[in-house]
């Protein structure tokens, strides 16, 4: 089959452009996990890391933690929220915009200084406030975009903190669990630059500590002795982070006992490693892998709901996820089709080229003036699957299925996430109508900042600067309340405007595969953008 030819031929020619990997020998008395990374370089180290949710599992939880914490000890079930740095929280019944988080007490950073309320409202100031002596742009730019309602905040005492949001949202606390805290002692030591804090390195209170930042190369972590959890004591005493952005080189190294796991294993490789003894785990968990349809640009032809629909049934997702070698499951909404609160919406989107042909005609579009779309993609990151061979599949698909003409604007997954935020005419996009950009679809959170019509970019990630009136309505009615019931009944409403009037083109969602050597033991696959690297030991 063409198609299959053209994925192992793009993924031949990713290993052609990558070098050696090289990897200092860990010392013989230390249980030491090296992990290969889909990120062309190492996200940052300051406390908020850059690329996207890869960052925040490998160098955002494991050293830098919130006020809440994702529970990513099952698989059976949606990773929740649970308690961290702050033991508890309410929401005020009188003013339900106010929320108090207690403290825990007695947790100190890796260098030894005190955890408390001023160390709290300093990191808010370091997000929130532009004319603080420790504002970081970068990390702010991060933190407003995922906690986009954080409005005014106050320490109460030394272990009571209080934050406002913008407006009432039930679901605020899915939103706190983003917002991580760096010591105040390591941008001081640092001279005050944020630039140089990554070379200190920086601390944080979790259960892992940095102790060397190589850019490009490798950062290493070690277990942290004092971590406030005795529950959740890291089993290895080290752990060595590698950025290999090609599948292939992922697993050569691999295969050669250079890494003991790897994100994402080129999928053709599969079944070879599972018969050399290699594990391959696999799990469904709340990632949709989309093309963010760019409806504001002035003259899109994807203003038009026909169209946006059409390109929905033209897409055939059943032989994408064969060629995936079943590591990724068709997508017909934002959120999974076997998800309760998917809803009952009037579209299910099968691979109906004639129906998608159809609604192109409606719209104007037809084999002598064929739809053109040019699709900004990255050749790597986090959450992205495999999306240079994935984008060339969707190429020949659409073309051969409804005569669609894609071309690709390729560029470094920092610049995609990054024009995510842009406006929709933005030159930086380069005349891209739409952003390959996987999504989490794990809580009402994240569906408010993706689409809430007061989200248009730069205040949130609604790229499209998609309106429905009546998902806003649904999702105004599920913040304001705490009941069960009325939230998963929103929700399905809500979503049900995602299908019909569909700001995004839903094509797999992710089964989270990943490779280790049989020396990895005790590893959890969550139901989770995110993983817990305590669990894990190396024997």
């Amino acid at each position: 089959m063409k198609t299959r030819r053209l994925i192992a031929a793009a993924l031949a020619c990713s290993v052609a452009s990558t070098g050696p990997v090289v990897l200092a020998g860990p010392a013989s008395a230390e249980s030491v996990l090296r992990i290969a990374m889909t990120a062309t370089d190492i996200p940052t180290t300051t406390g908020m890391p850059n690329n996207g949710f890869e960052g925040m599992r490998f160098l955002g939880y494991p050293i830098f933690e919130g006020l809440v914490q994702w529970d990513l000890k099952s698989t059976t079930k949606l990773a929740g929220i649970v308690p961290a740095l702050a033991e508890r929280w309410e929401q005020d019944p009188n003013d339900k915009a106010v929320w108090t988080f207690h403290l825990r007490q007695g947790v100190k950073f890796h260098d030894g200084t005190a955890f408390n309320a001023d160390a709290v409202i300093w990191n808010l100031d370091r997000y929130f406030k532009n004319d603080s002596p420790q504002f970081e742009p970068q990390g702010a730019g991060i933190s407003r975009a995922r906690a986009p309602l954080v409005g005014s905040y106050k320490k109460i005492d030394d272990a009571t903190v209080q934050i406002t949001t913008t407006q009432v949202a039930s679901y605020f606390p899915y939103m706190a669990v983003y917002l991580l805290f760096t010591s105040p002692q390591s941008f001081e030591k640092a001279g005050r630059d944020w630039s140089k804090v990554a070379a200190l390195p920086a601390a944080g209170t979790g259960p892992f500590k940095i102790t060397r930042v190589a850019p490009r190369e490798a950062v290493d972590l070690a277990k942290f002795d004092g971590y406030w959890d005795p529950d959740r004591m890291a089993k290895v005493d080290r752990v060595r982070l590698l950025p290999i952005p090609e599948a292939n080189a992922r697993v050569a190294a691999l295969r050669s006992g250079q890494v003991d796991w790897i994100e994402v294993p080129a999928p053709d490789a599969i079944p070879s490693l599972k018969q050399a003894g290699f594990t391959i785990t696999t799990g469904s968990y709340p990632h949709v892998w989309p093309y963010i349809y760019n409806m504001g640009a002035k003259d899109s032809p994807l203003k038009d709901v026909r169209v946006r629909q059409a390109l929905n049934y033209c897409v055939d997702r059943s032989a994408l996820v064969e060629l995936l070698n079943g590591t990724a499951e068709p997508a017909s909404g934002w959120l999974n089709d076997k998800d309760p609160n998917f809803g009952s919406p009037k579209n299910r989107y099968t691979f109906d080229a004639a129906k998608g042909k159809a609604l192109l005609a409606e719209a104007g579009y037809s084999d002598t003036k064929p739809l053109k779309l040019k699709i900004m993609i990255s050749s790597s990151g986090s959450g992205q699957m495999l999306p240079m061979p994935m984008n060339e599949y969707l190429q020949e698909n659409l073309k051969q299925a409804c005569n669609v003409d894609l071309s690709f604007n390729v560029v470094e997954w920092q610049v995609l996430l990054n024009s995510s935020r842009a406006l929709p005419d933005a030159q930086s996009l380069q005349g891209s109508l739409a952003l390959n950009v996987s999504s989490p679809s794990s809580d009402a959170a994240v569906m408010a900042r993706y689409f809430g019509s007061d989200r248009f970019p730069p205040a949130g990630f609604n790229f499209p600067n998609w309106k429905d009136d009546a998902f806003d309505a649904a999702l105004k009615a599920l913040a304001e309340t705490t009941d069960a019931k009325v939230v998963d009944a929103q929700t399905k409403a809500a979503h049900e405007r995602l299908v019909d009037n569909p700001p995004w083109l839903f094509i797999v969602h992710d089964l989270n595969p990943r490779g280790m050597a049989k020396t990895v033991h005790g590893f959890v696959s969550p139901q989770s953008w995110f993983v817990d690297l305590t669990l894990v030991s190396v024997k």
